[in-house]
């Protein structure tokens, strides 16, 4: 056990959840900090870091194996022991998962907005469609239209093409408009992509991790281990919410989103236990090679930039 209660806190929380979501919090390590050390380690140094979340032995062997079923990691046999890495695909699917976890500042937008018209698709086809859509920030703004004020058109392009509808879709784009949002706008916001509830989520974040935020800033000796539990459940929840979260321009936000104040304790608290979490990794995880390598460059860009 820790000696901060917050912390204790969080982690009782994760092990009470019925099951334990052991898979997705393998993934959160190996995003987080196993791919920037070259993204292999060995499972025996990966079951005793994660002993004091609550996982047993029994449990994280049963999840990576299903993760290596399901194509996110790979094995290699050294002797008598194993070495997982993320494969090709997972390494996509991380990225796609991570890629707004860790950036500064989202783009500014000028009032454009990209709509798909999905009318001419099977009603089962269309669903298959919409949910990878929604999943990439769009909304419902009509029964069989969804649009998105951000959209990537490289990435929608790529969503229809391996959804086999990519001459089934009709795809609009409109012009930049002077005036951003306007009160129905807000209102359509709202409903298409149920903000209000979205902000209930954030402001659930922020109760969880105020108080260890609070508590570790104050701290004259961080503990090494501590830090890393601590990155790893923030991690963990806020790339939770952040995939349900469309990322919509400020302009269309209510004034008081509490969004921006989630992302802020997760820059700030990252910041802080980031670097005694990284020499806990050293320690505890190995690579066929011996010791982890260390952190990459772009480790180093994330939420603006980190201090080595």
């Amino acid at each position: 056990m820790s000696s901060l209660a917050p912390l204790n806190h969080l982690i009782s929380r994760f092990q009470e959840q019925t099951p334990i979501r052991a898979s997705s919090l393998i993934i959160t390590l190996y995003g987080d900090a196993i791919e920037p050390h070259g993204g292999t380690v060995w499972l025996g140094s990966l079951i005793n870091l994660l002993e004091p979340m609550g996982i047993n032995e029994r449990l994280i062997r049963t999840s990576i194996f299903r993760l290596t079923k399901e194509g996110w990691l790979s094995a290699e046999k050294v002797g008598r022991r194993s070495y997982y890495s993320l494969t090709g695909t997972g390494r996509r699917r991380f990225e796609k998962a991570f890629k707004r976890v860790y950036s500064a500042n989202l783009p500014a937008w000028n009032g454009a907005w990209t709509l798909v018209l999905l009318s001419q698709l099977e009603a089962s086809k269309r669903k298959a469609v919409r949910e990878e859509l929604e999943w990439q920030g769009f909304g419902a703004m009509g029964p069989n239209l969804l649009g998105c004020p951000r959209s990537d058109r490289a990435d929608l392009a790529a969503t229809l093409r391996e959804q086999g509808v990519e001459d089934d879709s009709i795809v609009f784009e409109t012009r930049a408009q002077e005036v951003l949002a306007s009160k129905a706008l807000r209102a359509q916001v709202r409903d298409s992509w149920n903000i209000d509830e979205l902000g209930q989520h954030y402001s659930e974040f922020i109760r969880l991790f105020r108080p260890l935020w609070q508590a570790m800033k104050d701290q004259e000796a961080l503990a090494a281990q501590d830090c890393f539990l601590a990155r790893l459940l923030l991690i963990h929840e806020y790339r939770r919410l952040l995939l349900r979260d469309p990322q919509l321009p400020d302009e269309l936000l209510p004034g008081d989103w509490e969004g921006r104040s989630a992302r802020q304790l997760c820059r700030n608290l990252y910041r802080l236990v980031q670097g005694r979490a990284e020499e806990y990794l050293a320690n505890a995880l190995e690579t066929a090679d011996g010791p982890l390598p260390d952190a990459n460059e772009s480790y180093y860009r994330r939420f603006g930039g980190l201090e080595p």
